[in-house]
């Protein structure tokens, strides 16, 4: 496999400073279809620095695009009230992170199932300057982590892929397939989601769910029959139906 020139300039812009480095490693790295991120080590994010040391999943544009949306609407929302947000399912934690920077009255809980990388969420904190006395890091289970804690606002980015999907060999067989598969339709864990959602959410609560834009329809019908009053879709920044956002009385 060629690596593209692209690539190359990436890696010793991002990894190594401009400076002059021994590249034949990375290179075969890259070569072998390994994601840049991963051999870059980190990725950009909404401003911030994502190191990816314990490889979850890498945050994609699309994610980062509506994680704006979200940061836009709580700021209108919200003001300079406090308010609470979980980041369900938070991998490196980019979501939450991307509150607490731009959101001085947030006070965001991580829940990430491996505890490896929920303490990389930990460590990005630190890495990108942040107030960790307004972060909550728990490792777990979906809900487990938090039962009895109530937020105003859950974002998640869960896994959604459907587990006979061909994915492209970069991301099946470099990405943790914990972090992408869920069930024969991509919809078991949001399904989960939907039934307990509801049980953690203050009144007038919401959910921000990203989705496979397959099932969008499928997910936004689930988050009503489990509790949503309405539920609004939204499109990515290609026009593709990707966030399901649902409103609870």
């Amino acid at each position: 496999m060629d690596v593209p020139e692209e690539d190359v300039r990436s890696l010793i812009r991002d990894k190594y400073d401009g400076k002059d480095a021994d590249l034949a490693g990375d290179i075969a790295r890259l070569a072998a279809g390994e994601p840049l991120a991963y051999v870059i080590g980190w990725v950009p994010f909404y401003g911030l620095r994502i190191d990816l040391d314990t490889r979850p999943l890498i945050p994609r544009p699309e994610t980062e695009y509506w994680t704006e949306k979200l940061i836009a609407h709580l700021r209108q929302r919200f003001g300079d009230t406090s308010f609470t947000l979980l980041d369900l399912c938070a991998g490196s934690g980019a979501i939450g992170l991307a509150v607490l920077k731009e959101l001085p009255n947030a006070h965001v809980t991580f829940v990430e199932l491996d505890s490896a990388h929920a303490s990389l969420i930990g460590n990005n904190i630190t890495l990108n300057g942040l107030d960790s006395a307004r972060a909550d890091i728990r490792s777990g289970d979906l809900f487990a982590p938090v039962a009895g804690m109530q937020f105003d606002v859950i974002a998640t980015n869960p896994p959604y892929v459907p587990t006979l999907r061909t994915l492209p060999e970069s991301v099946g067989a470099h990405e943790p397939h914990g972090a992408l598969f869920s069930g024969p339709d991509g919809l078991s864990l949001i399904r989960r989601i939907a039934t307990e959602a509801r049980n953690h959410l203050t009144e007038g609560g919401e959910v921000w769910l990203e989705c496979d834009i397959s099932h969008v329809t499928e997910a936004g019908t689930l988050m009503r029959a489990d509790g949503a009053t309405r539920c609004a879709i939204n499109e990515d920044q290609y026009g593709r139906p990707r966030t399901v956002v649902s409103y609870y009385p």
